[in-house]
């Protein structure tokens, strides 16, 4: 399947997250997006040292900016389940705007075509690494890393696109 790209309709699926009561939800990409302007951001994997380091704290120090400018959702996606992106968003003390949303089978990055298969490094199917500038359910910027690289996916290249 080819990736997720410019002018494309980001594709409905249920993804899984705990609230601010420590409650799992699930949610619909659709019903975060729909009549919004949003960043849905994608990372290999949780607690890994690119994404720990530099691209989650990026969306995070810069999200203030983003929601000025008008953006109305920052999401995270990574392949891992509910409770490790739990653990991973306890990490950041300081986040008050980025959602942390568990892909743990890998379904909605597949959607996207965004997969990564890493089983010769143990981690299975993960996704590449990329950001999307959704409005309206229909992606503007499409920001799709290959292989490991961290060049063209960061908050602060979704804030030139604005």
């Amino acid at each position: 399947m080819a990736p997720i790209s410019v002018g494309d309709v980001i594709p409905d699926g249920t993804l899984s997250y705990f609230d601010e009561n420590d409650d799992q939800q699930k949610v619909s990409i659709h019903s975060l997006a729909v009549g919004k302007k949003v960043i849905l951001f994608g990372v290999p994997g949780a607690f890994t040292p690119t994404c720990s380091l530099k691209h989650v704290p990026g969306f995070i120090e810069k999200a203030e900016e983003l929601k000025s400018k008008g953006v109305d959702e920052i999401l995270l996606i990574s392949v891992n389940d509910p409770f490790v992106m739990k653990a991973w968003a306890k990490t950041y003390p300081d986040n008050k705007h980025v959602k942390f949303l568990a892909d743990g089978s890998a379904t909605y990055t597949h959607a996207l075509g965004l997969e990564l298969d890493l089983s010769e490094k143990g981690l299975g199917t993960r996704s590449r690494r990329f950001a999307l500038l959704v409005d309206d359910l229909k992606v503007k910027v499409a920001n799709i890393e290959s292989g490991g690289e961290f060049t063209v996916s960061s908050a602060e290249d979704i804030l030139k696109a604005l």
